[in-house]
This record gives structure tokens, sequence and C-alpha cells, in this order.
């Protein structure tokens, strides 16, 4: 060996002993969203989970995302508290369209430079969507990778596992799938979430030089970060209210893909969704997109939610219903729409 110094590993840029002080930080915010199925804690080198008791023929639904680059405007505003609640939303938000419930949520962390405190600041996020899921945190993944991104670069993922009965799945493949004369029922957005953010970023911080600083539109009254960094809506507790007390035969989370693009999933072959332009609020930040953009209305669907997070099918006699109640959870909603026989396609008109 020659006379220079060993280069250590965090000579190298990973820093071990950050790690460890990470998880501690983290660990009180893990144990406040555990459920009475979890074993153990963190530390093990799996999560344990016990299956819930009084399931008949129980069916696991598991789903993986990410928030898109909604993370690089998180990470510019330097405001990643709750990014962690977009992670959670775009997962459990995927399972409760199979009817199941979400009953766990790992997440997986790679960063340029680990720094302890912004890791809590994201798991602050993450927990605070868990609880509102009702899901528990059963483990995760804290990872440096120096080179690879730099310092104050990160990059996240979640994945979360539901369960649902056979008999009770929804959509095409469920015992009770969508029918012609169908409603749909829309659950409404109170923004982007997150999806369409390269878009965004594009258009708001790219052509028009808007600051995240500046206010987000005359009389907005916030700032354009704060709209940006808006938190996604969950609406898994809502449709699992709405399961045992209404006859639901579909739903599809409006993420990447729009409404033409996830619409459509939740529907057997030789149906049409049909939504009626006007019959739900569409916040004015997409406007802005849309100035700034210069993009047509059909672009503008197939990128953004357009201010539907979720769509409920619904049979007919139960459109009314469904909305009362959502209101009730408090939870903006409006029949937006029906079922028609067509070609597989969302038709906007």
């Amino acid at each position: 060996m020659g006379s220079e110094p060993p280069i250590t590993y965090a000579a190298a840029g990973v820093d071990i002993d950050a790690g460890e002080r990470a998880v501690s930080l983290i660990r009180p915010l893990v144990a406040g969203t555990t459920r009475p199925e979890v074993i153990g804690g963190l530390g093990g080198f799996a999560g344990l989970f016990e299956v819930p008791a009084g399931y008949r023929h129980p069916v696991l639904a598991a789903s993986s995302d990410g928030v898109g680059t909604k993370l690089a405007v998180a990470v510019e505003a330097g405001r990643l508290g709750t990014i962690g609640i977009d992670l959670v939303a775009m997962c459990v938000d995927d399972l409760v369209c199979q009817g199941a419930e979400p009953l766990f949520f790992l997440d997986y962390q790679l960063w340029g430079h680990l720094d302890p405190e912004a890791v809590a600041e994201v798991m602050c996020g993450i927990a605070d969507g868990c609880r509102r899921a009702g899901c528990a945190i059963l483990g995760g993944e804290l990872a440096e990778h120096p080179g690879q991104l730099r310092e104050g670069e990160m990059d996240l993922a979640g994945f979360a596992v539901g369960l649902v009965e056979k008999d009770r799945l929804l959509g095409p493949g469920g015992p009770k799938p969508p029918r012609e004369g169908d409603r749909l029922v829309g659950l409404y957005s109170d923004g982007l979430r997150s999806n369409g953010f390269s878009l965004v970023r594009a258009a708001l911080l790219g052509r028009a030089g808007r600051r995240l600083e500046d206010e987000a539109w005359p009389g907005a009254g916030h700032s354009l970060a704060d709209e940006l960094l808006r938190p996604s809506l969950i609406y898994t507790p809502a449709v699992l209210a709405l399961l045992p007390r209404l006859e639901v035969h579909a739903a599809a989370h409006i993420t990447g893909g729009g409404l033409p693009g996830n619409v459509p999933r939740a529907l057997p072959a030789g149906l049409d969704a049909v939504l009626r332009v006007g019959s739900w609020p569409v916040p004015p930040i997409f406007g802005e997109v849309q100035k700034a953009s210069s993009v047509d209305d059909a672009e503008m669907y197939r990128t953004f939610n357009m201010g539907l997070g979720m769509v409920l099918v619904l049979p007919p006699d139960q459109a009314r219903a469904a909305v009362a109640t959502l209101h009730d959870l408090g939870f903006g909603a409006g029949d937006v729409g029906q079922v028609m026989a067509g070609q597989g396609r969302c038709l906007i008109e």
C-alpha cells in the first residue's frame, strides 16, 4: 500500500452515522402510524404484518409510484414537509380503485448527501399521509449515492399493499362491473396533485419566467410555491366509507394520462365514459398553466386531472346518495357524466 491516507466510506461520500441519526429521528414518526397487525418495529431485515382477521377470500393488492417532478419544485423551494403526503396518495389511491383497504406502506429515499433533518421532514409527510389513509409504515430504505446525485438532490418512491375480498373487487374484473347507463361521480381535486409537473415547470417557471415566491395568480392570496406544493388529497378513506353503503362498480384514480388515460381503465370493453364539461369546478392553476404553455384543451385533459382526482362508477339511482355521502365526509363531489355504449374511450363534451 502507498503512503496516501485510506479512503473510508465517509470520505467516499457515504455517512453511516448520518443514516443512523436519520433512523433515530424517523422512528417515532413510524410508530405513530402503527396498526395492530404490525409485528415488531424498525430494525428487522423485513417488515412483518399479520393478515387481519375476518377475511373470507382475501386478495392482495399492491402499487408503487413516485411524485414525479413535483419533487424538483419541493427541493427548489426547500419545502419537503408535505411531499410525503403526495407519495402516499399516489400509491393508496391506486389500491382503492380495486376496492382494497391499504394495510402498509414502504418508502425508498435516494439522496446525494444524506441530511438527517431533511429525511425526517420528508418522513413527517409520509407519516401524515399514512395516518390519513389508515395504513402503517412498515419499513423503507435510505440510500446515499454521492456522485450519482448532487448534494441537495433526492429521489423518492413509495410502495403500498392492501387487501380486498375477492367477491368485492371493483372494476371490469369484479363481480359487478360497470354497465351502460351507470353514472360517473367525480371527487374534486383542489389542485394539480402530483402529475404534469414537467409541463408546469416548463410553462410557468421556464417560458413565463415566474418565481416560486410570486403570487400564484392575481388575487390568489398565496404564492406559486404554495399552489404547486399543495398536498394531494387522499381519497381512499372516502371511497372505503362508500363501499359498504352503496353499489360502487368501479373507480378511476386520475394521475398520469389525465381523464382520457385513466377513466377507461375502470370500464369493460365496449363502454365509453362521457364527462360533461362545466359539471365540476376547475381550479385556477390549470388556467395559468394553459395560458403560459399555449396548449389546447385536449393536451390539458390528457396531462392533468383538471379538477377531478377520482371518478367513481355507480348505478344511476345511487349517484345522488354518493355525492351527499362524500360531502358529509368532507370531500367535494358531483355527478359529472355517464357510461354509454362505445369503444373504450373517455369523451369530454
